[in-house]
């Protein structure tokens, strides 16, 4: 493999052309291992960015591709539908919450969020009570396109440097009580505040459910998520949820807003949609916000991205659906948040380590000093995992599939880090 070309000529997410850092050619994969060129095999403890759930070349999702490429990779879904894109749809209003009845399929998740900014801004317009603000939380992460970034935290994430440029929304302060502790009333507080003096300017609320992800891997109480559902009841404002992340059972229920048991206006999924293998996305609505939207002036939604329902990707997404149907998830998410649970409580003996937290198949080490990352993916690689940290997070969201040797090597890997200083900055 030419990891000279690659170094010099291809840019990989959140790197430098002046300073690249290693990247450690993959060859192949299967269940919860990726083999190097070197053959050397690791445990994904990354899921690939959370959506490889089933894990690597399942027979299931391999036999859905592969029979559909021989019918048609691709066709536009303009005027025309195919049986993978009726399939994933039926399947997914099955598991998604009851509240919703159609859904606009899309490319990846940043361009689901955008979707769902938008069918937010269409709903009101066609009320004839235009509005232009979104409410949503700091910390809080929804994607790299611009209308994403906007309701991302302008100053505490890796989009400040776009302030000024982006439109600006309102933010209320992310949770403080968390998923496993006592519930505190005056957490809604700032939430309930904004709300109340801006709701005639909002369009929606949109926050991550349960689950704050790449803006710091916050994990917080379900009562807040409960308040934000009956603030929004009151001050006649859409919410949008934003399960990319939490959606398909990595936090334990099938969607992270089954731990309020709440639902939402608007769902955004992604990720694990199609098992890891496809990039696909979708935004769910209630029929209120759809034939409202479709009621206004333009007469439709306005947004048609060029693969959107893909069949190829339909196809895979409606197998790993599914995979989802017949219910494995729920005891494989409930072992691995065991040992999560037993495991990571340990690590608090470490200096280093400012937190633990952990909820399903998501655990999570927090460390006063952000990670040397060259230095502490190669200490990973050496110990036979891959788990790829950022700033002072070092996070591991593993295959459902995983075993109980798997996940105590990766804590293990984390373990054997915080006990080398070369490994932070």
């Amino acid at each position: 493999m030419d990891l000279a070309f690659d170094r010099q000529h291809i840019w990989h997410p959140y790197t430098s052309t002046l300073t690249p850092l290693t990247c450690y050619p993959i060859v192949g994969a299967e269940g919860v291992l990726l083999e190097m060129e070197d053959g050397k095999r690791v445990i994904d403890g990354m899921s690939s960015w959370w959506s490889t759930i089933h894990g690597y070349n399942h027979p299931v999702l391999n036999e859905a591709a592969h029979s559909q490429i021989d019918k048609v990779s691709h066709v536009m879904f303009g005027g025309i539908t195919h049986q993978p894109a009726i399939d994933l749809c039926k399947k997914l209003l099955k598991l998604a919450p009851s509240s919703l009845e159609h859904v606009f399929l899309a490319d990846s998740g940043s361009v689901a969020v955008e979707v769902s900014l938008k069918m937010a801004l269409q709903y009101w317009h066609a009320k004839g009570q235009p509005r232009s603000k979104f409410l949503t939380l700091r910390d809080g992460y929804h994607g790299d396109t611009f209308a994403a970034m906007s309701v991302t935290d302008p100053e505490n994430s890796m989009h400040s440097l776009y302030k000024g440029f982006l439109p600006e929304h309102i933010f209320a302060a992310s949770p403080k009580i968390g998923f496993w502790d006592e519930w505190n009333p005056d957490d809604i507080n700032s939430f309930r505040e904004k709300l109340s003096i801006h709701h005639q300017e909002i369009a929606a609320v949109i926050l991550e459910p349960i689950v704050q992800g790449a803006g710091g891997m916050r994990i917080y109480h379900p009562e807040f998520l409960k308040q934000v559902r009956a603030l929004c009841d009151e001050f006649n404002v859409l919410l949008i949820l934003d399960e990319i992340a939490t959606g398909f059972g990595r936090t334990g229920k099938l969607f992270a807003c089954e731990h309020a048991d709440i639902q939402p206006d608007i769902l955004c999924v992604g990720k694990a949609l199609t098992g890891g293998y496809m990039t696909l996305s979708a935004t769910l609505a209630s029929k209120d916000v759809a034939d409202t939207v479709c009621g206004g002036e333009a007469g439709c939604f306005m947004h048609g991205p060029t693969f959107m329902g893909n069949p190829l990707a339909c196809a895979v997404g409606a197998a790993s659906l599914g995979l989802i149907e017949q219910g494995d998830w729920q005891l494989q998410t409930k072992q691995i948040e065991s040992l999560f649970s037993e495991l990571l409580p340990k690590l608090k003996q470490h200096e280093l380590v400012k937190d633990v937290r952990w909820l399903g198949a998501i655990g999570v080490v927090e460390t006063h000093t952000p990670v040397d990352m060259e230095a502490i993916q190669a200490h990973f690689v050496e110990q036979g995992v891959w788990i790829r940290p950022f700033g002072k997070l070092i996070y591991m969201m593993p295959p459902f599939i995983s075993e109980s040797h798997h996940i105590e090597k990766l804590v293990s890997a984390i373990d054997s880090a915080l006990q080398r200083p070369e490994c932070f900055q």
